[in-house]
C-alpha cells in the first residue's frame, strides 16, 4: 500500500509511477480527493464535538426555561456529529478500497517497458548441454522412467495434477532437504514450517488481496484460504508488530505446498508439470532497514542463484522491465533454468523488493533506535527455488541417451548415493 502522504504531497510523481507500470492514474485523483473529502469531514466533527462541549457546560448554569432548548439543541448537534462521523467512515473505507488496488511506485533503476518481451536478460551462466541424441522433454522421460504419474493424478484430482512416483517422490524429497540446508547451513536464513491456510487478512497484507481473488483457492465456510506461496505466512509472521533495529535484518527460509488455480488458454502448456494448481516450493523472506533493501536484495538473488550453481544447472537471469512488474514489486529479478527437452527458460524464481509497500499494509514497522518512532521496514522475497521446473530443468538437463537420468552430485547424498534414476 502506498503512503497516502506520497499521495498527497506528490501527486505527479506518483501518477508518473502509475503510467509506468500500465496502471490507471485516475486511481491516484480518486484517491486524492476521497482523502480530501475524509480530512475535510473529520475536521468539520472536531470543530463541532469542540462546540459541543462549550455548550455542555453551560446546561447546569443555564435558567430553567432555555436549560431545554439548551438540551435539544445538543442533541440535534450530536446527531449531526454521528451522521458526519458514518459518512467518514464510509469515505476511509472508499479511500481503503482505493488505497488496496494501486500497486507500487517501480524502483528508479527499473527498466522502462510496457510488457514481458521488453525485460533486460542481465547474465547468462552455465553452458547449455549438448547431446549425441534428441532431447526428450520430461514427461517423455518421466513417463518411460515410472517416476510421473499423469493418469492417475488427473483420475483422483482433474487436470495439473500429478503423482510423483519412487525415484521422482525421492528427487523431489532430496531437493527440498538439500535445499533448506543450503539456505540455513550456508546462508543463515531461520528455516519455518508455517500453516499452509491462512486467514484473509494474511492475503491482504502481502497483496494477493483483493487483486489476485481469482486465482486463490479458499474454504468457503471459514475465513480461510489456502496459500499461493510461502511468502504468505513468512511476511505475517511479524504482522502488526514493531521489531528493535538490531534484530535486522531477519531471513527466514521454508518449505510449503503451494496452491494456485491456473489460468490460461487452451493448448497453453498442457504437458508435464510447468504448470499446477498444487506444487512445493523453498522460499526466501527477508525484512530489512529501508536503506538496505536493494544490497539486500542482490543477496537474496545470489542465495537462489547458489542452488543452480551447486546443482549445476544452465540458467539466465531477467530484470523485470516497469510494464512486467508484479502488483507488488518496486523492483524483481527472475530466475530461469534451461529446459533441454522443451527447449525454453523456465522461471524457478522471482527475487523482488517491495520496499514499505507490505508492510503498510501488514503493519510491521521497526524502532530505528531506543525511544524514536517506529516507522516501516522494507520486505523482500524470492524463491529458493520452486520445485516442479527445478524438476523438469534436472530431468531434461541430466538426460541420457539410455533414457536414464544423472542425479546431480550434490544430491546423491540426499538419495543414499544413488547416482543415476534408470529404466
Amino acid at each position: 500500500m502506498l503512503d497516502i502522504d506520497l499521495i498527497r504531497e506528490k501527486t505527479d510523481f506518483v501518477k508518473e509511477g502509475m503510467n509506468k507500470v500500465g496502471a490507471d492514474p485516475e486511481l491516484i485523483e480518486r484517491a486524492k480527493k476521497c482523502d480530501e473529502k475524509w480530512r475535510e469531514i473529520n475536521s468539520e466533527v472536531e470543530r463541532l464535538k469542540a462546540r459541543r462541549n462549550r455548550e455542555s457546560k453551560k446546561v447546569k448554569s443555564a435558567p430553567d426555561d432555555i436549560r431545554q432548548t439548551l438540551i435539544n439543541d445538543l442533541r440535534q448537534l450530536g446527531d449531526k456529529i454521528d451522521d458526519l462521523e458514518s459518512n467518514a467512515d464510509e469515505i476511509y473505507e472508499e479511500l481503503n478500497t482505493l488505497l488496496l488496488n494501486i500497486p507500487n511506485i517501480p524502483d528508479p533503476d527499473v527498466p522502462l517497458g510496457e510488457g514481458e518481451e521488453e525485460n533486460v536478460v542481465i547474465r547468462q551462466e552455465g553452458e547449455i548441454p549438448e547431446f549425441g541424441f534428441d532431447p526428450q522433454p520430461h514427461w517423455e522421460i518421466a513417463e518411460n522412467l515410472g517416476i510421473i504419474d499423469f493418469e492417475r493424478g488427473a483420475k483422483m484430482s482433474g487436470s495439473r495434477f500429478y503423482v510423483l512416483m519412487q525415484q521422482g517422490a525421492r528427487l523431489q524429497r532430496a531437493l527440498i532437504t538439500w535445499m533448506l540446508d543450503l539456505h540455513t547451513i550456508e546462508h543463515g536464513y531461520t528455516e519455518a514450517y508455517p500453516p499452509a491456510i491462512v486467514q484473509e487478512k494474511c492475503l491482504y497484507g502481502t497483496g494477493n488481496l483483493p487483486k489476485f481473488a481469482k486465482n486463490l483457492y479458499r474454504d468457503a465456510e471459514e475465513d480461510l484460504w489456502l496459500i499461493p506461496t510461502a511468502e504468505v505466512p513468512l511476511t505475517n509472521l511479524h504482522r502488526e508488530e514493531i521489531l528493535e533495529a538490531h534484530v535486522l535484518p531477519l531471513c527466514y527460509t521454508a518449505y510449503t505446498p503451494c496452491f494456485r488455480r491456473e489460468k490460461m488458454k487452451a493448448g497453453t502448456d498442457v504437458r508435464g508439470i510447468k504448470r499446477g494448481h498444487q506444487f512445493d516450493k523453498v522460499e526466501l523472506m527477508k525484512y530489512v532497514k529501508p536503506e538496505d533493501s536493494n544490497q539486500e536484495l542482490e543477496k537474496l538473488l545470489d542465495d537462489a542463484e547458489e542452488v543452480c550453481r551447486r546443482l549445476r544447472l544452465p540458467y539466465r537471469i531477467t530484470q523485470m522491465c516497469t510494464g512486467d512488474l508484479s502488483f507488488v514489486a518496486a523492483k524483481k529479478y527472475d530466475i530461469e533454468l534451461w529446459g533441454a527437452g522443451c527447449r525454453e527458460w523456465l522461471e524457478v524464481s522471482s527475487c523482488s523488493n517491495f520496499k514499505d509497500f507490505q508492510a503498510r499494509r501488514a503493519r510491521i514497522r521497526y524502532r530505528p533506535a531506543p525511544q524514536e518512532k517506529p516507522e516501516y521496514l522494507h520486505t523482500l522475497n524470492g524463491s529458493g527455488l520452486a520445485l516442479p521446473r527445478v524438476m523438469i530443468a534436472i530431468m531434461e538437463n541430466y538426460q541420457q541417451a539410455d533414457g536414464s537420468i544423472r542425479i546431480p552430485e550434490v544430491l546423491q547424498p540426499y538419495m543414499n548415493g544413488c547416482e543415476a534414476i534408470k529404466p
